[in-house]
């Protein structure tokens, strides 16, 4: 090796960067109905860096498809994305415009606490920004029932097994058949303007 200094400055320059990458990134977790469907809006997003479809808010350890619900677990994603490019905020304006906000008992064709809307607060500041985005939409009068979507503290999150990771890539034709016919898109069409969500 001609100069090991040089090879040693290189890769502590490369630990440094990712450290500071992973540093620089941050977390929100949304339920908000099938976590299949809740998995596209965010990954297009410019900041995001990845999605990650799983269980929230339950009971116990290693939730699985098969008992997730019988858990007490809900249904979520979990946004890992780079605040420089993307705010928490601009996360929830997303997260609201793909739930219906006033059904406390699911999302769409799929019902159950298991597909339940919600956001998980990681922190203080993620807290005052969901609820003060939530006011905000109340104030809009834009649904003709009270929105009951909580702004509750995160407690845990397992992913989802790999085969419902970006499910709607991997399996398309099964996706689609599901999300259009799942009522989601007429009633946000109707919400918020035809492919406005």
């Amino acid at each position: 090796m001609k100069n090991p200094k040089s090879l040693f400055a290189l890769l502590s320059l490369i630990l440094l960067t990712t450290a500071a990458q992973a540093a620089s990134t941050q977390t929100a977790t949304f339920a908000g109905g099938c976590f299949w469907c809740m998995t596209p809006p965010f990954e297009k997003l410019p900041g995001v860096l990845k999605v990650v479809a799983g269980y929230a808010d339950g009971k116990g350890v290693d939730p699985t498809y098969d008992d997730y619900a019988e858990k007490g677990f809900t249904e979520a994603v979990q946004v890992t994305y780079d605040p420089s490019q993307i705010t928490y905020s601009d996360l929830v304006d997303v997260f609201w415009k793909q739930i219906n906000p006033t059904d406390p008992n699911g999302q769409f064709v799929d019902r159950g606490p298991q597909y339940r809307a919600a956001i998980f607060y990681a922190n203080l500041t993620q807290k005052k920004l969901a609820e003060r985005s939530k006011r905000d939409l109340e104030r809009t009068h834009r649904y003709d029932k009270p929105i009951v979507t909580p702004v509750t503290a995160f407690t845990n999150f397992y992913p989802a097994e790999d085969y419902h990771q970006d499910y709607y890539k991997k399996n398309p034709l099964h996706y689609g058949l599901y999300h259009d016919h799942s009522g989601r898109n007429e009633y946000l069409d109707g919400i918020w303007g035809e492919g406005k969500h």
